[in-house]
């Protein structure tokens, strides 16, 4: 690639960042890496209405959560305002473009018109050439032009380097506006400005900006300036085969972030969407994805978001971490989701025990959380179904033998899972029982819980007095 490769990410602050922003985000990440390029943060807050400054921190955030930092920006276009009117007054003056004082009430009854006619409505061109005593008078009585674009007529051609050729015909485009009767300019104008003068070789954008491209090699045309390279990403779907949105989950980062996922699990999740390394391989780790990520191996169809995938791919990341990085995301989420643990169970080294045997059985942070809530809190909360099963059959035998498998715990010289689980085996013997009859009540009775690590770990970490104290308050 004889360009040096600069690619962008344009977001508009006026909300959460989602799964669709943060792949886009990433493509151009992973392909900047990859060719020792440079990627730029642009804000694009020019609809003053909606845009804010907290949505553009927490765009800001999220990427930085994600692991995705930018070379330069960010740049806002809100500062540039001079900059798009100066390219405006260029193209009026190359007669590229021309002053629309059409109010938004008589377009508004022109669509009306072609509706009723059953035509598509198309500008007029009206205000094109305009006489100089109807343009004085508009002004007169204040009224504010628009600035719009002439379509030449033809057609453009240009070659997406994820979908191949693509034409439109001009007769299909009309006279856009540029720059609106506020001054403010429209996305069309000012992302083709900033593209060239940030010299951004390739954009790499969703596939709905399709529709745009042709008007902003019009644009391009008319200034005379190179046209990047343009790639346009597949949409993401829900499972249900439609456009993913909020009906589907949880889609903004901050609430995956919330739910427990990995920063990591969720940059090897997005990446698969869409793009595929070759072969099967499915767990792919940073370094990874920055050799082995090309446009050639992205997909011209729709990706799937599966959650249930995102899931087990947080789950695998979460088993293979090692304990010192498990403590810190552990510690991190808790101080992300504002949750302070007692103090005695928020020690290294209590956690440093117990971490890695719920981490084993869990997919979240949140799930190890909820896992890790019977041995920090002594407020129990028992599974109703597991209660039917294990104890409400013959509850009078099973406290029983709760009881006394409570009584030989509490006469143990030293109380560890091993002889915990000598005590309960020479039980089962004598009260000639299976091992599974006694074992799954005091799982429940101890923990609330069906499942958990092994039983006589979950013993260990409570220790002898919470285990005495809660096989005497049985839930029976």
């Amino acid at each position: 690639m004889d360009k040096k490769v600069r690619v962008r990410i344009a977001p508009s602050p006026t909300g959460a960042i989602h799964v669709g922003l943060a792949r886009s985000a990433l493509y151009n990440y992973l392909f900047a890496c990859s060719h020792g390029g440079t990627f730029v943060l642009r804000i694009e807050d020019t609809d003053v209405q909606r845009s804010t400054e907290e949505s553009a921190q927490a765009i800001i955030k999220g990427l930085g959560w994600l692991g995705i930092t930018f070379d330069e920006g960010p740049y806002y276009q809100s500062q540039r305002l001079d900059i798009y009117r100066k390219h405006a007054d260029q193209l009026l003056q190359s007669g590229h473009a021309y002053r629309c004082y059409c109010t938004p009430e008589r377009l508004e009854a022109e669509r009306k018109k072609a509706d009723a006619q059953r035509r598509a409505w198309r500008y007029d061109r009206r205000c094109l050439n305009l006489p100089e005593e109807e343009r004085k008078k508009f002004e007169a009585e204040g009224i504010k032009p628009a600035i719009r674009f002439l379509v030449p007529e033809g057609s453009t051609s240009f070659t997406d380097l994820i979908h191949g050729s693509i034409t439109r015909e001009h007769k299909d485009i009309d006279d856009f506006v540029i720059v609106r009767s506020n001054g403010i300019p429209t996305y069309n104008f000012a992302v083709v400005a900033d593209d060239h003068l940030m010299e951004i070789s390739h954009v790499l954008r969703a596939v709905e900006h399709i529709s745009n491209t042709t008007k902003q090699i019009l644009l391009y045309n008319a200034f005379g300036w190179e046209i990047p390279a343009f790639a346009h990403l597949p949409l993401i779907l829900g499972e249900d085969r439609k456009k993913l949105s909020k009906r589907h989950g949880a889609m903004s980062l901050a609430e995956f972030r919330r739910m427990g996922y990995l920063p990591d699990a969720m940059v090897n999740f997005l990446a698969l969407l869409g793009w595929s390394p070759g072969g099967d391989r499915e767990i792919i780790s940073r370094q990874e994805l920055v050799k082995l990520f090309s446009l050639e191996r992205i997909n011209t169809s729709n990706a799937i978001f599966d959650m249930q995938k995102l899931a087990w791919m947080n789950g695998e990341y979460l088993r293979t971490m090692d304990l010192p990085k498990l403590l810190e995301v552990f510690q991190e989420w808790l101080r992300f989701q504002e949750i302070e643990l007692p103090a005695q169970y928020s020690s290294k080294d209590f956690l440093s025990k117990v971490l890695p045997l719920i981490a084993e059985r869990s997919r979240t942070l949140a799930e190890v959380y909820d896992a890790l809530l019977p041995y920090v809190c002594d407020d129990l909360t028992y599974d109703e179904e597991g209660l039917n099963k294990h104890f409400r059959k013959d509850p009078a035998a099973v406290k029983r033998w709760l009881l006394l498998y409570r009584e030989r715990l509490e006469k143990l010289h030293e109380f560890n899972k091993e002889t915990a689980e000598g005590v309960l085996r020479e039980l089962v013997e004598e009260l000639g029982i299976k091992a599974g009859e006694i074992i799954h009540p005091v799982r429940i009775a101890v923990t609330g819980r069906t499942v958990g690590p092994p039983l006589f770990d979950c013993l260990e970490l409570l220790g002898r007095e919470r285990v005495l104290e809660r096989l005497k308050n049985l839930p029976v």
